[in-house]
């Protein structure tokens, strides 16, 4: 992943929802009761992010058992790009913490 490249929350709760094959409504579904409510995707913004990031190929079209539903899947590129994604997260909380806790004395 380029430096400059990051994802946006919208992107990082979908590529997190596909770490195993999910339709469409099931990762909406996830993140809604992941979160409790707190995020909600709605299927405009879904399918536009699942259009990047299959443009992206960080995730790809799966062939799942349901011919109806169109499921997707992280890449191995995918993949990369969320666990590196995810590490900056973490930097990024721990400094949010820190901050907090000095903040007190």
């Amino acid at each position: 992943m380029k430096k400059t490249e990051q994802l946006t929350d919208s992107m990082f709760y979908i590529m997190a929802a596909l770490t195993e094959p999910r339709h469409g409504y099931a990762i909406m579904n996830l993140i809604e009761e992941t979160t409790k409510g707190a995020v909600t995707i709605g299927p405009a913004s879904m399918y536009t992010i699942i259009k990047k990031l299959l443009k992206q190929e960080w995730i790809y079209l799966h062939d799942g058992t349901d011919s109806r539903r169109k499921t997707y899947l992280l890449t191995d590129k995918g993949r990369d790009v969320l666990e590196e994604d995810i590490r900056i997260r973490k930097r990024l909380i721990q400094l949010a913490e820190d901050g907090l806790k000095q903040e007190g004395k």
